[in-house]
């Protein structure tokens, strides 16, 4: 698979191309990478992060699978990935994305292994605090970057994921994974719009 020519603004582990368009809407050259095709037109390296991972980016946003890392699995079956490796293979993972620009941002849900065996999360963020009005809480990892700031208050009227006790549980807004794990295009703006005087175009 031919590789893309290097780009300022790497999109990790997206294949919605949201945050990416984002990027380029500002003017900026900004690609997208995963092992799925993209949901929308743009530049898009279909493969293994790895093959680009270290090609001099400026910027590099990561959304890394979760399935391995939530808590939200707590009890055997999490406790079975750790003894089996899997957890520990997903850390490296982030540890290697962590580690490949000066500047990152890697975000993970709030109930997650890499509190404990990486490092604390920087920040949560809603997307109620950036103009949906719904809750998921999302957990930030920073380095080198500022915290991001809200941009548009909406009360919340509905959570995207369910929360509670298995007992007492608050339904979520959508039932395919695949709707919920979509980033917000609230938060896609305010990175750009609060992170992009730290680049040149």
């Amino acid at each position: 698979m031919k590789k893309p020519p290097k780009s300022k603004i790497l999109i990790a582990c997206e294949y919605s191309g949201i945050v990416r368009d984002s990027w380029i809407k500002a003017g900026y050259n900004a690609i997208s990478c995963d092992i799925l095709p993209s949901e929308s037109p743009g530049p898009h390296y279909q493969g293994n992060l790895m093959d680009i991972l270290n090609d001099d980016w400026n910027l590099i946003i990561a959304f890394p699978p979760c399935t391995d890392l939530s808590n939200a699995q707590a009890g055997p079956i999490l406790n079975q990935k750790i003894a089996d490796g899997r957890s520990g293979q997903a850390l490296e993972f982030i540890k290697k994305i962590y580690n490949a620009a000066d500047h990152i941002c890697i975000e993970n849900p709030v109930s997650g292994y890499l509190n404990d065996h990486f490092r604390p999360y920087d920040q949560i963020v809603q997307p109620y605090y950036f103009g949906h009005n719904y809750r998921k809480k999302t957990c930030l990892w920073l380095k080198n970057l500022p915290f991001l700031i809200s941009t548009c208050y909406q009360e919340p009227k509905y959570n995207l994921v369910n929360e509670g006790s298995k007992r007492q549980r608050t339904p979520g807004l959508f039932k395919k994974a695949k709707d919920r794990s979509k980033f917000h295009t609230g938060i896609a703006d305010a990175m750009v719009h609060q992170w992009l005087h730290l680049f040149t175009n």
